[in-house]
């Protein structure tokens, strides 16, 4: 069985980052998006608390967005977390003094990051990866956390797919699957803490002709260091 990493990865994850770096730049014609709308990295917003809770509890200073898409949601001001909770900006929230982003399939942030940094964090990012790839990403957000990493998987297809019609969602596995894979590599990383939280949905009905959201429900598993 062929071992795949950072400096031997699939043809399949070549693929897919290329993929991504035609719809950052062109778009989803199909879904009327332009470029600059397509993966803004928003998804963020909704893990803001959780993120600043590890980071409360663990005392990082600095983040690392491993797959951040164009990462508006840190451009945004007076951002509106709940119905109760407003706040300036999601660094100010933080409280932290920098945040790297990284992401393969955008020119501006493809760069890989060349230190380490107290926080890792990848929201909506790890389905989308290919299979045979997934280990040594997570293993290597590992490697890039000092103190903490934070990150959520769907565990159900999109609705969206790739222009090679390929579900974005490449990698759909139960919350146990996922939860196993943490678990054995973050035996190897016993001085960071990290958060994996997963989502499994239940399929699309119809009511009077439209299809209603799917009902989401969310497990976590965690360990501190």
């Amino acid at each position: 069985m062929t071992s795949y990493g950072r400096g031997n990865p699939s043809p399949e994850y070549l693929d897919m980052v290329a993929m991504y770096e035609r719809l950052h730049e062109e778009g989803e014609a199909a879904a009327g998006k332009s470029g600059t709308q397509t993966f803004p990295g928003k998804m963020l917003i909704r893990h803001a608390p959780g993120i600043k809770e590890m980071i409360d509890r663990t005392g990082a200073a600095d983040i690392l967005d491993y797959g951040a898409g164009k990462a508006v949601g840190y451009d945004l001001r007076d951002v509106a977390l709940t119905k109760e909770l407003t706040v300036p900006s999601i660094q100010d929230y933080w409280g932290v003094t920098d945040i790297r982003c990284y992401d393969p399939g955008h020119e501006p942030f493809k760069d890989l990051p060349d230190r380490q940094y107290d926080g890792v964090i990848s929201t909506d990012v790890l389905e989308h990866i290919t299979t045979p790839d997934v280990p040594w990403i997570v293993e290597e957000m590992f490697g890039y956390a000092r103190k903490f990493l934070y990150a959520n998987v769907a565990c159900y297809p999109a609705v969206k797919v790739l222009p090679n019609g390929q579900n974005v969602h490449c990698t759909v596995k139960s919350p146990e699957w996922w939860a196993g894979l943490f678990h054995g590599i973050a035996m190897r990383h016993t001085d960071v803490s990290y958060r994996l939280i997963t989502s499994t949905a239940t399929g699309r009905k119809k009511k009077f002709g439209f299809a209603k959201n799917r009902k989401k429900e969310y497990q976590t598993v965690e360990r501190m260091a």
